[in-house]
């Protein structure tokens, strides 16, 4: 009877307290995030610090800073630099609202990446680590703007230095080599992601170019790019070609993907080609095939295996710091066992997969990677980059649920990264053909018509 009348004195002190309120008292709604406080630049919480000031870089266990060269160190510490003074205040209310951060675009030009590893044209000529780590230092801070240098670059970009023409490397890639052009690549369609050598999109021969037809889907850059490398299956001996669609162009369509939980800057875009005419002089002749594209997508896979080992790095960072200054129980959280476990393993798991995205570069820059190398070392680091992020958002507690804090974002983003450019199991199917000799993938009968199965590897 005690019992009952307590909880039933609880339960009216709580119904007093849900019902006594001035209306200036009333809190409901969302409530503007640390970074939109003071337009960004407010990094303190009672409890902790967000990642509006982005935490020191303390991942570094097994001193791995000491296999890069000088210049690759340069390259990491001038991006990083960047990324935590320039990116961090501002990204995450840009995040929330899924929107890209334009303005950070032309101040990426000083950073002297533009181009990545391609020569000439007023391409940085970086080397494969030296792009790397750019790419490594974006992703640590935020991997939107990560993707969009990668989608520029490495898949836009490179595709106009391996396949286009003299010519169209002089035209194209000075402009975006410096962010004034802006590049995508559009090869996934509606109903071919992972059998991409499957596509539909079409481009029917006429007098002084090409009609192209069909849709894509998933485009990185896509709703704003100047520049849209676009894939589509001829009309003369039905191979897959590659041509240069430019914004704006009659018959092209390009459509924001919205309501996305990752990579929520990005800009994908669903893209509609009706009776798009492209000239001539805008097919790249160096594409003959659906095969050529794995002359880029060896390059840009070496880049996506990156973006989890910088993605786990910040992560690692911001739980790092957040555990040494948030207290509980009268000790900051760091002090407790079951916490330096999870902590410890996430370090762990950062020191291996930097060495294995460091080995796969050096193995491409001898000339020597496979394709089977960079599937398994894209979807290993991409598993291992997800119990990573899981780890943080578990020790960060309820703050880890909350963007301000970094580790919810990286979460998030992480499901894309596991995902695009060959999903886990394609990638460990490839490196299963590779270490067995035997190809898993089950040709359909429409497949088998065509021949041998494709997959983006």
């Amino acid at each position: 009877m005690q019992a009952h009348t307590a909880a039933r004195d609880r339960l009216a002190v709580l119904a007093g307290h849900l019902s006594s309120f001035d209306e200036g008292e009333l809190l409901v709604g969302r409530q503007p995030t640390a970074a939109a406080i003071s337009n960004g630049r407010t990094s303190k919480f009672p409890q902790a610090t967000t990642a509006a000031e982005f935490p020191a870089a303390v991942h570094d266990a097994l001193a791995l800073d000491s296999l890069l060269t000088s210049e690759e160190k340069d390259i990491r510490k001038r991006v990083r630099d960047f990324a935590e003074s320039e990116i961090a205040p501002i990204i995450t209310e840009y995040w929330e609202r899924a929107e890209f951060p334009f303005e950070l675009v032309p101040r990426m030009k000083a950073l002297g990446i533009g181009g990545g590893t391609i020569r000439g044209n007023a391409c940085a000529g970086l080397s494969l680590t030296g792009a790397a780590m750019a790419t490594l230092e974006l992703a640590r801070v935020d991997a939107s703007v990560a993707t969009f240098y990668l989608v520029h670059t490495f898949l836009a970009m490179l595709t106009i230095g391996i396949m286009g023409s003299e010519e169209q490397k002089a035209l194209l890639l000075p402009g975006m080599a410096s962010n004034e052009l802006a590049g995508c690549w559009a090869l996934t369609e509606p109903s071919n992601g992972s059998d991409a050598s499957a596509l539909t999109c079409s481009a029917t021969k006429v007098a002084g170019g090409w009609l192209l037809d069909g849709r894509k889907r998933w485009i990185g850059n896509g709703t704003f790019a100047d520049v849209v490398v676009v894939f589509a299956r001829s009309s003369e001996d039905k191979q897959v070609n590659a041509f240069v669609v430019r914004k704006g162009a009659p018959g092209f369509t390009a459509t924001k993907i919205d309501n996305k939980i990752a990579l929520r800057c990005v800009q994908n875009a669903d893209m509609l080609f009706e009776r798009c005419f492209v000239p001539d002089a805008a097919r790249l002749p160096g594409c003959g095939s659906f095969k050529d594209t794995n002359k880029v997508l060896a390059q840009s896979r070496i880049m996506v295996s990156w973006l989890p080992v910088g993605m786990a790095m910040g992560a690692y960072d911001m739980a790092a710091r957040y555990l040494r200054e948030r207290h509980q129980f009268g000790a900051p959280l760091a002090s407790f066992q079951l916490i330096q476990e999870k902590l410890a393993r996430m370090l762990g798991n950062v020191q291996a997969m930097f060495l294995m995205s460091w080995r796969l570069t050096k193995l491409a820059e001898a000339g020597s990677m496979s394709h089977e190398q960079a599937s398994l070392v894209k979807a290993w680091n991409t598993l291992r980059g997800r119990e990573v992020v899981a780890l943080g958002r578990e020790v960060l507690g309820g703050n880890g649920v909350q963007a301000d804090f970094h580790v919810a974002k990286q979460f998030c983003d992480m499901e894309a990264i596991y995902t695009y450019e060959g999903t886990y199991d394609v990638n460990m199917l490839v490196a299963g053909r590779g270490a067995t000799g035997i190809s898993a993938f089950k040709a359909t009968s429409k497949a088998s018509q065509r021949g041998a199965t494709q997959v983006q590897a």
